[in-house]
Formats: structure tokens, C-alpha cells, sequence
């Protein structure tokens, strides 16, 4: 059986990713409907507005973190403060691949894991299986 995501959040600046990334969920079956930010900032007003509303979230995000107005880092650290009845479960995808990015991601619990783009049918199902 496959897993279906009911809603996918994809948080990041650059257009080809989320076409392609988009394409790939769509593809593989796996996912339909997303909410898609260009920064931080957007995805945590739309974010936390749905928390205050308790309304759904994401099923997976994934999260980009060189972005402008407010990067990924920022994002993370704003959003984990907030009291998220679930966990939230998030993917940092970045073509970022130093080892002090890799040790910064450690230190959030909701992060499931860090991947380097682009990202390939067989790496949407590695993070498919991971949730």
C-alpha cells in the first residue's frame, strides 16, 4: 500500500525545485495538494495561523535553508517554539553540504532528515518511507 500525504508543505525561493519536487510527489502517487512559500516568513505566518486555528498541518515539509527575508534556520527556531500538539515532520532539502549545517539540523527534534538536491524519484521514496 502506498502512503499517501494529504498535504505537503514545500518552503523554498528556488521555482525549479518546487515545480520538481511537486511533479515528483504527483508522479510517484504519493501526494496531491501543497502549500508552497518562497521564504520563512510566509510559511510561518500561514503556519502558525493554522496552529492558532488548530486547523490541519502538513504532513511532511520540506524545507529549504538559504532563502531570503527569513531562511530555514530562522524558520526552524520560530516555529519550534510554538506548542504543536503533533510533530512536526520536516525535511531540510538544500544543496548546503557542510558539516556545520548537517550538526545544526541535529539539534531539531522535528527534523527527520537532511538531504542534499536535487532530489530523484528514489529520494522521494527514501523521505516517503521515513514519515
Amino acid at each position: 500500500m502506498k502512503k499517501k500525504i494529504n498535504l505537503a508543505c514545500i518552503i523554498d525561493d528556488d521555482p525549479i525545485f518546487v515545480f520538481g519536487t511537486k511533479k515528483l510527489l504527483e508522479y510517484t502517487g504519493h501526494c496531491d495538494t501543497f502549500l508552497i512559500f518562497k521564504n520563512g516568513q510566509e510559511a510561518y505566518n500561514h503556519l502558525s495561523t493554522i496552529l492558532k486555528k488548530k486547523a490541519t498541518l502538513p504532513d511532511i515539509i520540506f524545507l529549504d535553508i538559504n532563502m531570503p527575508v527569513m531562511d530555514g534556520w530562522q524558520f526552524l527556531e520560530k516555529i519550534t517554539q510554538i506548542d504543536i500538539p503533533n510533530q512536526l515532520k520536516i525535511f531540510v532539502v538544500t544543496s548546503s553540504e557542510t558539516p556545520e549545517d548537517r550538526q545544526k539540523a541535529k539539534k531539531f527534534s522535528s527534523i527527520k532528515n537532511y538531504v542534499i538536491k536535487p532530489i530523484s524519484i528514489s529520494g522521494i521514496k527514501e523521505i516517503i518511507d521515513q514519515i
